[in-house]
């Protein structure tokens, strides 16, 4: 990784460009908020995410640290106020606090806030630095409490590890959002329970919907789970108050009256929010993806390593909003291959 300063001089170089206008699609909407993955490779194996025996990217295909900052620079010239980084496990690449810290210095100029997406395993060690770095908030993806179905799902014996980060991140200082993904017949029982433990510890928490993306080692639609209705399951015990609570990302929240937190429900199978769509994903490999579930890309690496790489990745930006889908296509159900068949550790969720 570069020291600071040569980062410094590269956003010397990159805001000596005439300000470009902001990022605006094919069907106006704005887009603000970047998740860029800083790698592909993840420290388990959930189920619902990608095979036991995940073949992972050549480490030469990755963009370097470096890269990956001048491609959050070139968002932030172009309007983009939130950057998520994710992965596969964004803490299991070296030096990626130095990536954080770089980006962290332009929040409250040019960005709003500069977050992660982190399955909690690697947490404990980096807590204080995320906090010291710039990071006020992260979501840690936590499916279960329970440790057998938390080793049956992950494939891994580290759900202590995972709490332990948790704990961590909030004595950091760190505001935490727990990520859960509803599963028919694995977790779906468990979630009321989980619900009241995260509002018991202070913690926010977001249901996601299972999507199909990438091969996997099981039927999807034998686990799929619409969050309509576990939400009718939370409302026959709880009090759901709709919030004007706001996110970049899709969650839309309910307060509880009764345990005095938060729930987001994430719903691209049931209830389709793409109208209000904001966001662009960038692989670790530089490949813009305009949809999470479309295949639509543009190459960013490429326009990064050319000869003008100011102008190519300004212009890949350009055609990034021209080939933005108005939305997405996910499909699950028996004999239906995944929508997409790249996995989700691929273009980091």
């Amino acid at each position: 990784m570069a020291d600071l300063g040569t980062m410094t001089r590269t956003v010397d170089r990159l805001d000596t460009l005439t300000a470009p206008a902001p990022l605006v699609d094919a069907h106006q909407r704005r887009i603000t908020y970047l998740r860029l993955s800083v790698t592909d490779r993840c420290d388990l194996r959930c189920t619902y995410c990608m095979p036991e025996r995940m073949q992972f990217l050549p480490k030469a295909e990755v963009l370097t640290l470096e890269e990956l900052y001048d491609v959050a620079r070139a968002f932030m010239a172009r309007g983009v106020r939130t950057i998520r980084l994710t992965g596969g496990e964004p803490l299991v690449r070296r030096d990626v606090i130095d990536l954080v810290r770089a980006i962290g210095r332009h929040v409250g100029s040019e960005l709003d806030e500069v977050t992660l997406t982190t399955n909690g395993t690697q947490l404990a060690g980096h807590a204080d630095a995320l906090a010291r770095a710039g990071v006020r908030r992260i979501n840690v993806s936590l499916d279960t409490r329970d440790s057998d179905t938390f080793r049956a799902l992950s494939r891994r014996d580290a759900l202590p590890q995972v709490l332990e980060g948790i704990a961590a991140a909030r004595a950091a200082g760190l505001q935490v959002k727990l990520n859960t993904v509803a599963m028919r017949g694995v977790n779906d029982g468990e979630i009321p329970d989980l619900v009241a433990w995260a509002h018991r510890q202070g913690h926010a928490i977001s249901l996601i919907e299972t999507m199909p993306l990438g091969e996997v080692d099981e039927a999807r639609e034998d686990r799929f789970v619409s969050l309509a209705d576990v939400r009718r399951d939370l409302e026959s015990r709880w009090t759901l108050v709709p919030s004007d609570a706001r996110t970049p990302g899709p969650s839309r929240y309910f307060d509880i009256a009764e345990t005095g937190g938060r729930i987001g429900f994430i719903t691209p199978m049931s209830e389709n929010f793409c109208s209000g769509c904001n966001r662009l994903r960038v692989t670790a490999t530089g490949q813009l993806y305009p949809c999470l579930g479309g295949g639509e890309r543009v190459d960013l690496r490429a326009a990064l390593r050319s000869d003008a790489p100011e102008a190519e990745v300004a212009g890949a930006l350009d055609r990034a909003m021209l080939i933005k889908p108005e939305r997405h296509d996910f499909q699950i159900g028996a004999g239906l291959a995944p929508t997409q068949p790249r996995h989700m550790s691929v273009t980091g969720g």
